[in-house]
């Protein structure tokens, strides 16, 4: 559950807890904070140089390089009642805003797993074993095939879900299921990418293994593939298995 918490102290509110993995937590000037009180869950914004609040750079990190990620520290931050978001009430504010990460993703990694597909297409191609293109051996072109293929599918599931967003009928449930099945379809086309290319597969010289790395951050950022798994049976089968 939601560790950060969030006290009424006369006029003010007072701030405890960490938050990792934050995006741009150390270069924000203002911070979206998400608190339990004794009234259930509530957003607040927490100013940069207030006393208490602290934001350091998560460094050493594999995958997502180019992201600037975080650890927000917060001891007794007192913040003044006025900076409460007054119609951020429960869990739904913050879930919203994941919905709309979640979207984004669907189609972002599909632009991942098509770069990992043109590279090993490419290279397929062009790379020559006992005097002919590897692409012009069957298990290359299986996996190849099988690449389109998962990709067409997901620009078909992120298409339909985006004409029902339009349509305001999008819902939570479906957009986990597009979330949950794209990203991990593009992370097998990454890795299944990165075998066609052997051990160029590693080089940065090629996309595959950046894309590769990345892809296994979205895999569990925004939600994890249990996490949306687990939401979609308690949609289909009524019954909840977070407890």
């Amino acid at each position: 559950g939601m560790a950060t918490r969030a006290r009424r102290d006369g006029d003010d509110w007072i701030i405890s807890g960490t938050k990792r993995w934050i995006t741009n937590g150390n270069v924000a000037d203002v911070a979206i904070v998400w608190a339990r009180t004794d009234k259930g869950i509530r957003g607040f914004l927490v100013e940069k140089g207030t006393k208490g609040f602290a934001a350091r750079e998560i460094r050493h990190k594999l995958s997502m390089r180019a992201s600037v990620t975080s650890e927000l520290l917060l001891d007794d931050v007192r913040i003044p009642a006025c900076n409460e978001l007054p119609e951020a009430q429960g869990l739904k504010a913050p879930l919203s805003c994941l919905n709309e990460a979640r979207y984004g993703i669907v189609w972002g990694v599909l632009g991942a797993a098509i770069a990992c597909y043109q590279s090993a297409l490419e290279y397929a191609k062009a790379r020559l074993q006992f005097d002919r293109p590897i692409a012009g051996y069957q298990l290359t072109q299986e996996k190849l095939v099988k690449m389109l293929t998962e990709i067409t599918k997901g620009q078909l599931l992120a298409l339909q879900l985006g004409r029902l967003k339009d349509q305001g009928k999008a819902t939570a449930t479906q957009i986990s299921m597009a979330k949950m099945n794209n990203v991990r379809e593009a992370l097998q086309i990454a890795r299944e990418a990165r075998g066609v290319l052997g051990a160029n597969g590693i080089s940065l010289e090629y996309p595959v293994m950046r894309h590769m790395t990345n892809l296994e951050t979205v895999f569990t950022y925004e939600g994890t593939n249990e996490i949306h798994l687990l939401a979609i049976g308690e949609e289909i089968t009524g019954i909840s298995a977070f407890k």
